[in-house]
């Protein structure tokens, strides 16, 4: 009996958390959301090219990532928002950034919502967070789009 409520908790919890977590995505305005497709036509125009930060972990980024981007630690840990902070310090506040994960699902990804948070809270005002629906493999590499590996 004991452990039927163990695992009873156990669900409830992690039923929660999940509930929780996907909230979270709901609170990025869908103008600051940009799609894969936008941002392949953006990366073909001439014009200025944003600055593409990858915010998830760097086995992603070494395995496949935007071509052109840079790594920047995993936005769900301390460690990677400060290394983001200091990536962007300098810049200028209306400098077009995009921000992407891919690690998993958008619902459950850990990562593009703590580093769209800190670069608001920098007054950053020109951010995008890339959507990727399932994840970067199938939304991005699959699909054809440019693609660089390693470091």
């Amino acid at each position: 009996m004991l452990i039927r409520r163990i695992i009873f908790l156990s669900l409830c919890v992690a039923s929660l958390m999940s509930l929780q977590t996907s909230a979270q995505w709901s609170q990025i305005a869908p103008g600051r959301i940009i799609n894969p497709e936008d941002l392949v036509k953006l990366l073909k125009t001439g014009k200025e090219k944003p600055l593409i930060l990858h915010v998830g972990p760097h086995t992603l980024f070494a395995q496949a990532h935007i071509q052109g981007s840079e790594y920047v630690g995993a936005a769900s840990s301390e460690a990677g928002l400060n290394q983001l902070r200091k990536r962007v310090e300098s810049l200028p506040r209306n400098k077009s950034i995009v921000l992407y994960c891919g690690c998993c699902p958008w619902s459950h990804c850990p990562n593009v919502k703590p580093a769209d948070d800190a670069l608001h809270s920098m007054g950053f005002t020109n951010v995008k967070v890339l959507y990727i629906s399932d994840n970067f493999g199938a939304n991005w590499v699959d699909k054809g789009y440019p693609t660089a590996k390693g470091e």
